[in-house]
């Protein structure tokens, strides 16, 4: 034994070594991973081949080992971590020799490079990170994140610390917008802080604020290391499940779980929701607190109104507060007592399958076991009940084919069911409505001609839904009744359009707001899956980019409003007609329909090119462009070496002894707050890519092998990454922002400013510790 260690000790150490040496040579870190698993593994191999690496097995012929399987242990449980006492023999740490582990390991790299870079399921979902690099460096470029402040610091300045609470507010909105951490903190350093420093802020709250803010791209979605890790929790999540239940003497985790076991990207984000905004409140409050305490260092700073009329308060609670929350509150009301709701009449063909039982209790008396000391007898017992309660009845019913007299009956039910106001009519008129309102309220003054104009047609409108519309009545008949109260209404808006664009705060929020709305309600509300998403948010971020561009060199974007109109109109089109021209019998109404869209989604396309020409033209494209791919070719880079480096751990029985080692504590959370200690010091040299596809691999199938939520377990990784990339003296953030400050700002202004949201990091991860519904209740509320 080298230096009395175990062979796979000193394997793993080598690893380590070659891996932080390789990153500290000033090579790329992308091929230094990758590097340093062909470096490693050669001097473990010529160490093997001259016997120092000697690994002590556990002699499973032993006596002693018998003696321990007969009383009821698991082999897979026994490691020399668990039972030191155990007999042990020497072996090689490559028990067939280096040859065959290194073409083994030839072969997998080439499988797994094939499985999940090239064509394999994850893929798809690795595009998005592509998609949300171009979305947030477009955003970046196009100057929106400087308006952003500007206008923010407007809002929140006349508070104490406003300045410092701007940031955060900012931060947050170009974390949803970018998810590139080093991309927000560089442009708020550049564009906050000397401002703050002009206006007497203390540098320690202000590069404080600016970084801890910066790194909320770790974690609001769509953050690119939620996508990275959704990528792996869910295979690492459905092995370990497949395993666990295998050893608990079940068939497979659907039985002995009860439910699938799959986590998606999609259910992440809805994860990462609230602790996101969770811990930028938890900046706010303290850059607020701070501020009471320390006027002087952060004081109020007075810095423009971003509208040019005076509102009394009683205007702005009517309008801005009182008319909007009765509009909402009505609209929910109504639905809740059935007035608004759905029209639709589609009836399946078939009926639906019958009930199950919730756990499956045709099992085997080992499993049984198992599942009643996981679920409890009380669960058991009422899945029993609920299986011979079936049984009694004949059996789960199957689907079958309905005849035309039932599936009549069905729509006659569904149309006596219907809701006067059809929700999708609701939801559009009472976005109106609200363009009205709180257009009414920016400029008071003017004269409210048109808004009542366009609150006619919104009545009108409802009126017509309520009386001439009928759920029988086809899309096309009714698009035709509702012209009228729609031309109105949109008389109306385009009037209120052209009060809110003189409004600073609307103009800039507004248009960088609507696109995070639809790529993440697209994402959150489960109507795409994350790559489709972030398509659509870097093309709206090329058009926002192409529009500003217009505006700066003072020429009409009019063509890049279309185009979005366009989008909307072909997206309205697709939901309330049936658009396949394919089939036997095709009416002209669906042709018409479909006429329609295909124009709109030409002139959008259209837009698209166009907005491209503009960036293209301007300067703006070509380094967008580039730097996407400088990125996004990183990240493959390091997942191919990442890869590399984990077969290497792989070869010499590196992870199998990680594992086993996690696994001799029998207490979980024991496990995970070792797992999450260990991240932390690393997430001190490393950068989260290398955490996520060297270490990750490693540990996970320990701690998404047991008992927690897979998705309380991912967002603690990330919150925890997150909280190095803060904690000096090797935080990223902090070297990012180092680069981009002014020179009378030093290193220990930064250190000792960020200590403080250091703090609340771990505040924020207690909290996540101590009520994880935090993380798993917007997942169960909105379906997937």
């Amino acid at each position: 034994m080298l230096f009395g260690l175990d062979g796979v000790e000193v394997g793993l150490i080598i690893v380590f070594m070659c891996l932080f040496g390789g990153i500290l040579s000033g090579f790329p870190v992308a091929f230094a991973i990758g590097g340093a698993g062909i470096i490693s593994f050669a001097i473990i191999a010529a160490l093997d081949s001259s016997g120092l690496l000697i690994h002590q097995a556990i002699d499973t012929s032993s006596d002693a080992y018998r003696a321990l399987i007969g009383t009821g242990v698991k082999p897979e449980t026994v490691s020399v971590f668990r039972y030191p006492d155990l007999p042990r023999y020497a072996q090689p740490v490559f028990e067939r020799g280096w040859e065959l582990a290194l073409d083994r390991n030839v072969s997998f790299i080439v499988n797994r490079m094939n499985e999940r870079v090239l064509a394999g399921q994850s893929i798809e979902t690795l595009l998005a990170v592509l998609m949300f690099v171009l979305m947030g460096i477009t955003l970046e470029r196009s100057k929106i994140a400087n308006d952003l402040l500007t206008t923010m610091a407007r809002v929140f300045g006349p508070l104490p610390g406003g300045l410092a609470v701007s940031v955060v507010v900012v931060g947050a909105f170009l974390a949803a917008s970018t998810g590139i951490v080093g991309a927000t903190v560089v442009t708020m350093g550049l564009l906050s802080l000397p401002t703050m420093l002009r206006h007497n802020y203390s540098p320690e709250i202000a590069t404080g604020v600016i970084a801890a803010s910066g790194t909320l791209g770790q974690i609001i979605p769509p953050s690119i290391v939620i996508v990275l890790l959704g990528t792996l929790a869910g295979d690492l999540y459905s092995v370990a499940q497949e395993t666990r239940a295998q050893e608990a003497g079940c068939s497979d985790a659907l039985t002995y779980l009860g439910e699938p076991a799959v986590v998606s990207v999609g259910t992440l984000f809805q994860a990462a929701l609230l602790p996101g905004i969770l811990l930028a409140l938890l900046y706010a409050i303290y850059a607020f607190g701070y501020a009471l305490l320390n006027p002087s260092k952060a004081p109020a700073v007075q810095m423009g109104s971003t509208n040019s009329e005076v509102i009394t308060r009683g205007e702005s609670f009517t309008w801005f507060l009182g008319v909007p929350t009765a509009l909402i509150v009505g609209a929910i009301l109504l639905g809740q007592a059935g007035v608004i709701g759905s029209q639709n009449l589609v009836v399946d063909s078939y009926s639906e399958r019958g009930a199950v039982a919730s756990l499956r209790t045709s099992v085997s008396d080992e499993c049984r076991a198992s599942m009643i000391e996981l679920h409890g007898q009380e669960v058991w017992d009422a899945a029993v009940a609920e299986q011979d309660a079936i049984t009694a009845s004949g059996g789960v019913q199957e689907s079958v084919q309905l005849t035309e007299e039932e599936i009549a009956e069905a729509r006659a039910a569904k149309i006596e069911a219907a809701a006067p106001i059809g929700s999708g009519v609701a939801i559009i008129f009472v976005v109106l409505a609200l363009i009205l309102a709180v257009a009414r309220g920016i400029k008071p003054s003017a004269s409210p001609a048109p808004l009542l104009i366009g609150a006619l047609g919104v009545t009108l409108g409802l009126l017509v839904d309520i009386l001439l519309i009928g759920p029988e009545m086809g899309p096309g008949l009714s698009i035709v009744l509702l012209l009228i109260p729609f031309g109105l209404t949109l008389y109306g808006c385009a009037h209120g359009a052209g009060r809110l664009a003189q409004n600073e705060l609307i103009r800039v929020v507004f248009p960088p707001l609507v696109l995070i709305v639809a790529v993440l309600g697209s994402i959150l509300g489960g109507i795409t899956n994350p790559t489709p998403a972030a398509a659509l948010g870097a093309g709206g971020a090329i058009m926002l980019a192409a529009y500003r561009k217009l505006r700066d060199d003072e020429r009409s974007g009019m063509i890049i409003i279309w185009a979005t109109f366009a989008i909307i109109l072909a997206i309205l089109m697709g939901v309330n007609f049936d658009l396949r021209i394919n089939v036997e019998k095709v009416s002209a109404e669906t042709w018409i329909a479909f006429g329609v869209a295909k124009a709109a989604y030409l002139f959008a396309l259209f837009g698209l090119m166009f907005s491209c020409w503009v960036l293209f033209a301007g300067g703006i494209l070509t380094p967008v462009v580039r730097e996407t791919a400088k990125v996004t070719s990183m990240v493959f880079t390091i997942l191919i070496g990442s890869q590399l480096l984990n077969l290497v751990v792989i070869s010499f029985g590196g992870e199998h002894y990680i594992q086993q080692f996690l696994k001799s504590f029998d207490n979980e959370f024991t496990v995970f707050l070792i797992v999450m200690l260990v991240l932390f010091i690393l997430g001190f040299v490393l950068d989260f890519l290398e955490i996520i596809y060297i270490v990750i691999p490693i540990v996970g199938p320990v701690i998404y092998g047991g008992t927690f939520d897979p998705k309380w377990v991912t967002i603690m990784i990330a919150v925890n990454l997150q909280t190095s990339f803060l904690t000096p003296p090797f935080g990223f953030a902090l070297f990012y922002l180092r680069g981009v400050a002014p020179k009378e700002v030093t290193t220990g202004h930064i250190y000792r400013g960020v200590a403080p949201f250091v703090i609340i990091q771990v505040v924020g991860l207690a909290i996540l510790w101590f009520f994880p519904s935090i993380v798993t209740i917007v997942p169960a509320l909105i379906p997937n």
